[in-house]
């Protein structure tokens, strides 16, 4: 009978990247849990080979051998109590930096614990035996393979990752006495460079920086970007708080959610700088993806990652400035730009609403302020205008949870007691963290906007229809609907007041109007301000259909009514058709 490789899929993608990373010396250990992954390697003449019986041994050869060879070498044992006895051998790695990986096969986890012979929990590893160890399950969909693919890419580099160590997979195995595969199926390889490194060329087509949340920029960083964006005719995708202020920046949030597909602005090759992000869809068809990073982590997100950079964001983009061949036009970041412009024209007249609010204020904010914003909601909502460049934005995106907004506010209004910061955070929020209101040290400098409708309005937006609108009564436990005050007009107003801040409110856009500009004074007031915005959840949901369906009109005729709705405004319009039906 003819053999080949195995059919578990885990077990080729494992095979497979080896193979791709150029580690070909194994020492197997006999067992049966491990036949499909020794079965196939030795039927593939690419692999060099070697037999040991004693896995305490079979341990101490792999360091031998890597030691003299300066090359990873790996490990293979059976299920039972053979994994244990490479622990003193991997101590030995450990403390000698040698590439040993150490493949223990297993029958599946879910076995754990059930008195099911030769079946160990290897979950935890002594902390100095391994510098990495993860689990290569059995593949059961697409999701599945990508994990192992990640996995497995992210172990082999750790062989040599900060100069490297011992290196544990855990590998599940159901047995397959299939061996007709072949061929290895083709997988992708992640390759980790640092500035020592002959570093790959930047690949042909269009190229997109995304930055996620991101730190100030200092002087030379944007330099350095702006100087990789000039030569190679590049874009900078940001999100609100990414900080990024040049002329390269391309707020491309609005756009992304269109069901508009505009391909001509998609990226053959996204540079994935900074850190969590809620808005990744920016960029939503990236052929490949390099990440640069300090931390030289594999961050995934798009599932596209081919190189990881570690070293400063700086770094890199001044060696690919002065490396890459020169394509010196601005072709791509002026069809970008126009594409979020002609959105940010057809916006249309809101309900009163979170985004009516974000739309009236976001470009009156005063200069040189600081902007928090909430999760979310308030991250969402002001996400799809433009924020003037003096302004920095920050945002809790790394933990991305509403419980500590107010207080991160508070924290940074007390280092610069003469700057302006606002807060815009929603009612469930605000009344987490009201008990930060109180600290004594908070100055006149801090401004909160509080949008109240009185429960989690974003269970309820039509974006959510495929998680929770087949559950009956959302509002009562799921979106928490009715606390704190059934949006009381007199709560926030009398807590606020005695702990001596100035109240503003407003239920409607004439209310709104004639106070907001007291929110935004761009002077110190004798003391903080709390403005609270009364809105309906119906509302809320129709402002996003809105934003999110915005119809692109090209021709004459919707110009025309572009320029009438400009001059004429909503009800000008409105008037106008009603005396033509009579």
């Amino acid at each position: 009978m003819e053999q080949y490789y195995t059919n578990e899929r885990n077990v080729q993608i494992l095979i497979a990247l080896l193979k791709e990373h150029g580690i070909k010396r194994v020492i197997a250990s006999p067992g049966s849990t491990n036949v499909t992954f020794v079965g196939s390697l030795q039927q593939d003449s690419w692999f060099e080979m070697y037999s040991c019986v004693d896995e305490r041994s079979a341990a101490y050869m792999a360091c031998g051998m890597a030691a003299e060879s300066g090359e990873p070498v790996v490990l293979s044992c059976t299920g039972a109590t053979a994994s244990r006895n490479y622990f003193p051998a991997l101590t030995e790695a450990y403390y000698r930096k040698l590439p040993v990986l150490a493949v223990t096969s297993t029958q599946d986890e879910s076995k754990i614990g059930h008195l099911v012979t030769q079946v160990l929990d290897r979950s935890c590893q002594p902390k100095d035996t391994v510098v990495f160890s993860t689990h290569l399950q059995t593949i059961k969909d697409d999701n599945d393979a990508w994990n192992c693919n990640v996995k497995a890419n992210m172990a082999i580099l750790a062989l040599r990752h900060h100069g490297g160590g011992p290196v544990h997979i855990n590998l599940t195995t159901t047995y397959s006495r299939n061996y007709s595969v072949k061929e290895l199926p083709k997988q992708r390889v992640i390759r980790r460079f640092t500035m020592g490194d002959v570093l790959p060329a930047l690949p042909q087509g269009k190229i997109a920086v995304f930055c996620g949340s991101h730190i100030r920029w200092t002087e030379e960083e944007t330099i350095a970007i702006d100087k990789f964006c000039h030569v190679v005719n590049a874009v900078i995708f940001t999100e609100p708080t990414a900080n990024y202020k040049s002329k390269y920046k391309v707020a491309y949030n609005l756009v992304a959610q269109q069901s508009i597909d505009d391909n001509n602005c998609q990226p053959d090759l996204l540079i994935h700088i900074g850190n969590m992000s809620d808005f990744p869809s920016i960029v939503s068809k990236p052929k490949e993806v390099w990440r640069v990073a300090e931390d030289g982590q594999i961050v995934d997100r798009y599932k596209k990652l081919t190189n990881v950079f570690e070293m400063r964001e700086q770094s890199f983009f001044n060696y690919y400035a002065d490396h890459a061949e020169a394509n010196s036009n601005s072709s791509y970041l002026d069809s970008c730009l126009k594409f979020q412009q002609r959105l940010w024209n057809c916006v249309p007249e809101l309900p009163f609403s979170h985004l009516w609010v974000a739309k009236r204020l976001h470009d009156k904010l005063p200069h040189g302020c600081v902007l928090h914003l909430g999760i979310l909601s308030p991250l969402r909502s002001w996400g799809y205008f433009h924020i003037d460049k003096s302004i920095d934005t920050f945002c809790n995106e790394g933990g991305f949870g509403i419980d500590g907004n107010l207080s991160s506010l508070i924290g940074a209004s007390l280092l610069h007691p003469d700057k302006l910061y606002f807060g815009i955070v929603g009612d469930l929020s605000f009344f987490y963290d009201m008990n930060s209101l109180g600290n004594r040290h908070i100055g006149n400098n801090l401004r909160v906007l509080l949008i109240n409708n009185s429960l989690g309005a974003e269970f309820l937006l039509f974006k959510q229809t495929n998680i929770v609108t087949c559950v009956n009564d959302i509002e009562s436990y799921i979106s928490a609907k009715d606390h704190f005050g059934h949006q009381s007009s007199t709560l926030v107003r009398h807590y606020v007041e005695d702990l001596g801040y100035e109240y503003l409110s407003a239920s409607n856009k004439k209310e709104f109007e004639l106070v907001y500009s007291r929110f935004i004074t761009p002077e110190l007031t004798e003391k903080p301000i709390v403005f609270e915005v009364f809105t309906q959840v119906k509302d809320e949901d129709e402002a996003l259909k809105q934003m999110w369906n915005i119809e692109i009109d090209t021709s004459l005729k919707g110009n025309m009514k572009r320029i009438a709705k400009g001059l004429l405004g909503e009800s000008g319009i409105n008037t106008i058709k009603s005396i033509l039906k009579k």
